[in-house]
C-alpha cells in the first residue's frame, strides 16, 4: 500500500520560515520525479519545484530565491525548505511522486500571515 506522509505546514508570519516534508512508502519502482505543487482557493494548483532522481531541479519564478526543494533517496523523503514566506505563498502543499506511476499526497495546509 502506497501513503505518502506530509508534515511541516502551518500558520507563520510574513518573513518567516517552514520546512515540509513529504515521506513516501510502499513504492516498489524507481521515484523518478518529486515536487511540491500549491493550490490557493479560486486558483488552479502550480507546480511550486520539482526535483529528478538526478537531482535537477525546478522552480515557480515567484519562489526562485526563497524555496529550495532536496530529496533523500534512501528515505524516499522530499523536503521544502520555505524562508521569506509571503502571504500569496498560503495555500494548501500537496506533494507528487512519480515511480511507476503517479502519487499525490493529502496536502498541508500553509498560511502566511502578513
Amino acid at each position: 500500500q502506497v501513503q505518502l506522509v506530509e508534515s511541516g505546514g502551518g500558520l507563520v508570519q510574513a518573513g518567516g520560515s517552514l520546512r515540509l516534508s513529504c515521506a513516501a512508502s510502499g513504492i516498489i519502482f524507481s521515484i523518478n520525479f518529486m515536487g511540491w505543487y500549491r493550490q490557493a482557493p479560486g486558483k488552479q494548483r502550480e507546480l511550486v519545484a520539482g526535483i529528478t532522481s538526478g537531482g535537477s531541479t525546478n522552480y515557480l519564478d515567484s519562489v526562485k530565491g526563497r524555496f529550495t526543494i532536496s530529496r533523500d533517496n534512501a528515505k524516499n523523503t522530499v523536503y521544502l525548505q520555505m524562508n521569506s514566506l509571503k502571504p500569496e505563498d498560503t495555500a494548501v502543499y500537496y506533494c507528487r511522486v512519480q515511480g511507476g506511476h503517479d502519487y499525490w499526497g493529502q496536502g498541508t495546509q500553509v498560511t502566511v500571515s502578513s
